[in-house]
């Protein structure tokens, strides 16, 4: 019943569609139960006159077909009510068929665009953790089965039970003892169903969660393709890939014999109590407790019983796929929007930080990455930091733009507490280079401008310039209308870290992060970036993580970090002078540019 009411709070903005559709399989089932009376008619009242048999068709058409002069002819208007009435039927069928498809199409649209949304508005830590196999998978195998259950079963379930009342009512009327045994067989048919529903729930769900695992080794695979290949690794890919298909295939054949046992045996018992009515049927004709015509009629409604409650067991399976769906789908809505802080400031940003015995712990490590971090930078001046890989400078980085919120201390913008700021807007102020940066797969221009609304060529083509890349790009055949593969595939790592630089110059931001990001190009190209970057605003603040002793030595304030800790700060000259860590990664760094340099 939860996810039930989960379902109606995602379809009851158009739940006027299934009122309609209900409506008009409330007039188609109302008109297929009156068809076996036409034959009931035909032979009781017509074929063979009677008087004394009473005819069960509705008034109004016993006096449409009366309006033949001959029995002949009142077969004739009796034809042409038939055909009037499947004409109707067929109206009503194609009316809640379009009900059904314009409700579920909507449904599916507003549940995959809402949830495309609320993944797009999760926190930084969630997608470092959630596959993205799986979140795919939801957001599109997951709705469509859920689309498909409310735009055909759904429906359906509120047509058989139409179906059901409507055609018990006209077998009542004919003789209440022989519906009762006709009926026998249903609560033993349904009490199968729900029997064969609880057996195959947990099936559906292992199937959905080794689907999911699956789809992501084939999303992983795709993506890092270049990997697989450059170690000879595709032996061991297709292993691991066939492991998770047969883990899937076992599942969805696990379900297949449970359906193939549960249709044969429902087959089975249904076909013995058709063919019980049938005999008791005319076992009370020969009595004459009914007559022929009603036997007739009575034959056809037995079918509009057993088989449609037959066929709710399908119904039933499919509910437990759909709630198995809503269930993973909810669990995403469930997650909190990482926006949800109200009334948080907009302050203009011009670019001095400070961080205050800053601290960070990630909820499920017990010891801290950050700790008592402390140091201050002034509008204009460029930070370096260096430290060994896990030290913790990445993680510094992500919280001067929230990626992650610092768990200790203070940190202010301006003199403003970073956590105070709306997260959007400090994002928009604060440039920064990732580690890995990620290109899409459209062309150079749209990678670059992809930051701006509506990107103006001189600035797409300054930014580039000052990254150092606009000349291979104008080498390239298209220039900036080259098309760059998935992830930048096409590019060389050096190209990937200039053209995602030149992204976030495009806009003139106040300050800019480069997260070890000018690792991949060469100490030329990286001092003839930074020189650029000067040239362009005294005023722009800069932090730069890197290995690099060369990029550096010309900040105004250099950090070093070790476990989590600040362990040295001041400039290039003072951290020399001190003869610690700093010292020896420039001695180091230092010997082999020497070495290099003699070879």
């Amino acid at each position: 019943m939860r996810y039930i009411k989960t379902l109606y709070s995602w379809v009851k903005k158009d739940i006027i569609y299934l009122f309609i559709s209900i409506i008009s399989l409330i007039i188609v089932s109302y008109f297929l139960t009156i068809v076996p009376l036409f034959y009931q008619h035909a032979y009781d009242k017509i074929i063979i006159y009677d008087e004394s048999k009473p005819t069960r068709l509705p008034d109004y058409i016993v006096w449409f077909i009366n309006h033949g002069s001959s029995p002949l002819n009142k077969l004739l208007y009796l034809g042409i009510a038939l055909i009037i009435i499947q004409f109707i039927r067929a109206f009503f069928m194609f009316l809640s068929g379009r009900s059904n498809a314009v409700f579920s199409e909507r449904t599916a649209y507003k549940v995959r665009t809402r949830l495309y949304d609320h993944i797009q508005k999760l926190s930084y830590s969630y997608h470092t953790h959630a596959e993205t196999g799986d979140l795919i998978q939801r957001s599109t195998s997951d709705v469509d089965t859920v689309r498909g259950f409310i735009g055909n079963q759904l429906p359906e379930i509120f047509r058989i039970v139409f179906l059901f009342v409507l055609v018990l009512i006209q077998m009542f009327a004919i003789n209440t003892t022989l519906t009762l045994i006709s009926v026998i067989i249903v609560p033993i048919i349904f009490t199968f169903a729900i029997f064969y529903f609880q057996k195959v729930q947990k099936v559906f769900t292992e199937t959905d969660e080794s689907e999911s695992a699956m789809t992501t080794a084939l999303q992983e695979n795709l993506t890092g393709i270049r990997v697989v290949k450059a170690f000879a690794r595709e032996k061991y890919e297709i292993e691991r890939f066939d492991k998770l298909n047969r883990v899937y295939s076992n599942n969805v054949q696990k379900i297949i014999n449970n359906m193939a046992l549960y249709w044969s045996s429902s087959d089975a018992i249904c076909m013995v109590q058709i063919g019980a009515t049938i005999i008791l049927g005319a076992f009370f004709t020969i009595k004459g407790y009914i007559t022929i015509g009603e036997l007739i009629a009575f034959s056809g409604y037995i079918n509009f019983v057993i088989w449609p409650i037959r066929q709710l067991a399908r119904i039933i399976v499919d509910l437990g796929k759909s709630t198995v769906a809503v269930k993973r789908i909810q669990e995403i809505f469930d997650e909190p929007d990482e926006y949800q802080e109200t009334n948080l400031l907009k302050p203009e940003i011009h670019g001095r930080i400070s961080f205050d015995n800053v601290g960070f712990l990630f909820s499920d490590a017990n010891l801290p990455t950050l700790n008592n971090i402390t140091f201050e930078i002034n509008k204009g001046e460029t930070l370096a930091i260096i430290g060994k890989t896990g030290s913790g400078k990445s993680t510094l980085a992500h919280l001067l733009v929230r990626l992650y919120d610092y768990t200790s201390g203070s940190i202010k913008i301006d003199g403003v507490e970073l956590k105070e700021i709306d997260k959007q807007w400090i994002r928009k102020h604060i440039g920064i280079v990732l580690q890995e940066p990620f290109l899409f797969s459209k062309t150079i221009y749209d990678n670059i401008g992809i930051i701006c609304d509506k990107p103006d060529d001189d600035d797409v083509y300054k930014a580039a310039r000052i990254a150092s890349i606009h000349d291979d790009i104008i080498h390239f055949e298209k220039g900036y209308r080259t098309l760059i593969g998935e992830r930048g595939v096409t590019l060389s790592g050096g190209q990937k870290q200039r053209v995602a630089i030149a992204r976030m110059l495009v806009k003139n931001l106040p300050i800019l992060i480069f997260d070890d990001s000018l690792s991949a190009v060469d100490t030329e190209t990286d001092l003839a970036i930074r020189n650029a970057l000067n040239e362009r605003s005294k005023s722009l603040t800069k932090l730069i993580i890197t290995h690099r002793i060369t990029t550096a030595m010309e900040a105004n304030k250099i950090i070093v970090i070790d476990a989590g800790k600040i362990v040295e700060m001041g400039t290039h000259q003072e951290l020399i002078n001190n003869n610690k860590i700093y010292r020896r990664i420039w001695e180091i760094q230092t010997a082999i540019e020497t070495e290099r340099g003699v070879i």
